[in-house]
């Protein structure tokens, strides 16, 4: 028997090891994203720093990011995202700060926001955002907690 005929099916077991392994470092769910993997519910991630306001994107001015779709209200935010685009993607990977600071993963709306040190933070709803305002500190540190344990367990493991 020669041993090239033995190594055969070792070689397609590392193999198959290698891809299952490969695979399940990218199992994790990291960023929010709607049916159509479009984040921060289609606005403009620029626009929260430049305007801030949450700007509607247009389908037609997108990047990639992390796997997920932004949307752009003009082609200089979707040029500016992409020359830096760690700076203007939101923190916990576009889901709730608020829900990240109780050890959860929500949908956020798109409209309630905060900029806290140059960074972007996301909120659920508007009321949500009251809430995480009423002490933004603690909510935060919770928040910068529970996200290593939660980033990648998908959103309704949780």
């Amino acid at each position: 028997m020669k041993i090239s005929s033995i190594m055969a099916p070792v070689k397609a077991l590392v193999l198959l090891a290698a891809f299952t392994i490969s695979s399940l470092s990218f199992a994790g769910v990291e960023v929010q994203t709607d049916e159509n993997n479009v984040t921060l519910a289609g606005h403009d991630a620029v626009a929260y720093f430049t305007e801030n306001a949450p700007v509607e994107g247009d389908a037609n001015i997108s990047a990639i990011h992390n796997g997920a779709i932004y949307r752009f209200s003009s082609v200089a935010n979707r040029d500016t995202f992409n020359a830096n685009p760690e700076k203007y993607a939101p923190q916990f990977g576009g889901y709730c700060a608020y829900g990240t600071s109780l050890g959860k993963k929500l949908a956020i709306d798109g409209k309630a926001f905060e900029l806290i040190d140059g960074k972007l933070y996301v909120q659920k709803s508007k009321v949500v955002q009251e809430v995480w305002s009423e002490n933004p500190v603690a909510n935060l540190a919770a928040a910068d907690r529970n996200w290593p344990k939660i980033k990648d367990v998908a959103a309704d493991k949780l």
